[in-house]
């Protein structure tokens, strides 16, 4: 699974984003989706999943009520809709794949990295005050 992030950009708070990640492959409606972001000098956090068939979400605290995660299986898509958004929420934003655990565990959305197989390059956000 190749993943291609884009939809990045500058922002002013309280503005909205809608970022999407765009795969290859025929195992792309078999995966567990996810968002991730990383903050300079921070770890990468998890923002957001979904289940391969869109029926399970899960997002971080961070981002409840602002943030939207869904996905089209027919264009092999993934999004993240993000509103209301403030300058913490800077950061590259990367999404990811979780094929393997999917197979075992199907239909959930996982928030751990370690069971991300695939990732995309990332797409950077950028909120000003």
């Amino acid at each position: 699974v190749q993943l291609q992030a884009s939809g990045g950009g500058l922002v002013q708070a309280g503005g909205s984003l809608r970022l999407s990640c765009a795969a290859s492959g025929r195992t792309f409606s078999s995966c567990a989706m996810g968002w991730f972001r990383q903050a300079p000098g921070k770890e990468r956090e998890f923002v957001a999943a979904i289940s391969w068939s869109g029926g399970s979400t899960y997002y971080a605290d961070s981002g409840k009520g602002r943030f939207t995660i869904s996905r089209d299986n027919a264009k092999n898509t993934v999004y993240l809709q993000m509103n209301s958004l403030k300058p913490e929420d800077t950061a590259v934003y990367y999404c990811a794949a979780a094929l393997a655990y999917s197979r075992n565990y199907p239909n959930t959305a996982p928030r751990s990295r370690i069971v991300y197989d695939y990732w995309g390059q990332g797409t950077l956000v950028t909120v000003s005050s």
